[in-house]
């Protein structure tokens, strides 16, 4: 310790004062640095291939995720598109007056916001000639104006409002509008494969709405599975404590997730799935009990209680509660951009007065452990009959609640080997 203190003289000594002041500026630009990296919003995105994939000999990772999706039996497969609410974007996304093309669950639509401040969804194409009404298309009042003949059509019903060259407009102009709605700062779109309105509205989390629970940041992965795959996670109860049981140190990694090295953590999981009754039954439960055990010992300041609610084939709602570190929570979407690709977006809030460093921890910890599962969906095959023990009979008990958004049984996908989904 004296040798220690001798040293710190020395080096003052040795600095100055001109010394000491050219350190001064040093040091608080690292604390500004150091607040501002805990103060702003986590993001991450991952983009095609990035995880999910191992690594194959002389092929690059994009190479070697194409390589697997060629050569994937992806099973007998379900509709691809089940009825229900899909996350198109977020609020904060689309500004007044702004027009974006979207492809997902098989269309083409074009979303634009109003003067009014209004979100609408409309097929993407004019019905007049086909022009891309969201490439270079404007927004007119509460119209979207086709870039082409400067046809105007009205986001709330879809009529033709104007035809620039023509003296009458005929009432059977219009194009096709989809219902949308815009709550918990998402922009979703309602789709069903026989054209039925909405049958359940999105909850609102009243502490998001509310501002009680602030946002602390946001991770976007792109899954190369059905999309059934993803929630049927919350009926497989045996797949957490073998899957999600290492140490979040261990990382994504299943091939190194079972090292030694990190057996001295255990995370432990506890949960029971079911679904929800009438007039709730596009509802599901699930409450998790998280442990943490380090050196075989366990830790209480650890411990995570997550109540996750399943609303509709797409949407999830997980509420944390710590015991002195607050609560929030994450709004997990999915949104089929093609029949074996998912986009899956995972939004946190939390308490503003917690500091910003833990919410973005519990959302980088989250994120780990979901890349893990994406390893898993990314290499596997639908079953439609799985062998089954009686310990896995949530998993068809979730099956037969999930079947209630299919209009149609499930024809599976043509063999299609050299297909890049």
């Amino acid at each position: 310790m004296e040798i220690e203190r001798c040293g710190a003289a020395l080096l003052l000594a040795g600095l100055g004062r001109g010394g000491l002041l050219f350190l001064l500026p040093l040091f608080l630009l690292f604390l500004v640095l150091l607040v501002w990296g805990c103060s702003r919003p986590l993001v991450v995105r991952r983009g095609p291939g990035q995880v999910g994939y191992l690594p194959v000999p002389g092929l690059s990772r994009k190479q070697a995720a194409r390589r697997a999706r060629r050569y994937r039996r992806p099973g007998a497969l379900p509709p691809p598109y089940p009825n229900g609410w899909y996350r198109l974007l977020d609020s904060a996304e689309l500004p007044r007056g702004a027009v974006r093309s979207l492809s997902l669950l098989g269309e083409q639509l074009a979303v634009f916001r109003g003067q009014d401040g209004q979100a609408y969804v409309v097929d993407t194409y004019c019905p007049h000639l086909g022009a891309n009404l969201a490439a270079g298309g404007r927004v007119v009042g509460n119209c979207i104006e086709c870039p082409f003949h400067g046809w105007r059509f009205q986001g709330e019903d879809g009529k033709c409002a104007r035809i620039p060259y023509a003296e009458k407009v005929p009432d059977f102009a219009s194009i096709r509008t989809w219902p949308s709605c815009e709550v918990n700062g998402m922009l979703l779109v309602w789709y069903h494969g026989k054209g039925v309105g909405p049958t359940w509205a999105v909850p609102e989390q009243r502490e998001v709405a509310t501002q009680e629970w602030v946002f602390r940041g946001q991770t976007k992965h792109l899954v190369d599975a059905h999309i059934e795959e993803i929630p049927e996670n919350a009926a497989d109860a045996a797949h957490l404590d073998f899957l999600h049981g290492t140490a979040i140190l261990a990382g994504s990694d299943l091939r190194y997730s079972k090292s030694r090295l990190w057996q001295f953590m255990r995370h432990t999981w506890k949960g029971e799935w079911c679904p929800e009754p009438e007039p709730n039954e596009h509802c599901s439960q699930l409450l998790l009990l998280h442990s943490t055990r380090i050196f075989g010992k366990h830790i209480p300041a650890l411990d995570l209680k997550v109540s996750v609610r399943q609303v509709g084939p797409a949407l999830v709602f997980l509420i944390l509660e710590h015991a002195f570190l607050g609560r929030g929570i994450i709004l997990q979407s999915v949104t089929p951009l093609e029949p074996l690709l998912q986009k899956v977006v995972h939004t946190i809030y939390y308490q503003k007065n917690i500091p910003a460093i833990i919410p973005k921890f519990l959302l980088r910890a989250e994120c780990l452990q979901f890349e893990r599962d994406i390893t898993i969906w990314n290499n596997k095959q639908y079953l439609p009959k799985p062998l089954l023990v009686r310990e896995d009979s949530s998993i068809q008990q979730h099956r037969r609640w999930f079947s209630q958004f299919y209009s149609q049984k499930g024809t599976g996908l043509p063999a299609q080997e050299g297909l890049d989904w």
